[in-house]
């Protein structure tokens, strides 16, 4: 199969994000709480990331309707290129997924009680 332009990452697995939005209730309207990215903007045929583990290891929220889980991937927190790994988890009307990036990076995060969590690598398309 082709792979067009897009983002590599990983998907959280159901059962995890279950499990996991039981232990962090989303605070804003929409629940995305979808995935983990390493590297956007990448073409086709851009290798798949080989962990398959993470731990959440803080929360980041703005207060104004951007909730993010920090997670550690291969015991780190900094993805490369910039930023920290991390799952956009709740969002409030008129706010994106892609501003979680600036709200960790402006405000930081707060740890949390470590959480392991399966990672399952990805292609997503844009």
């Amino acid at each position: 199969m082709k792979r067009r332009g897009g983002y590599v990452g990983w998907a959280l697995p159901e059962a995890d994000r279950a499990r996991l939005l039981a232990l962090f209730p989303p605070r804003y309207a929409r629940t995305v709480a979808h995935h983990v990215t390493l590297a956007h903007g990448v073409g086709a045929g851009h290798p798949l990331p080989t962990e398959r583990e993470g731990m959440v290891m803080g929360l980041a929220d703005d207060g104004e309707g951007v909730q993010a889980l920090v997670v550690s991937i291969a015991g780190t927190t900094d993805r490369p290129g910039g930023g920290a790994y991390h799952v956009t988890w709740s969002l409030e009307p008129g706010r994106r997924a892609v501003e979680a990036n600036a709200v960790i990076a402006r405000l930081g995060w707060s740890p949390v009680e470590p959480v392991a969590v399966r990672l399952e690598p990805r292609f997503f398309p844009l």
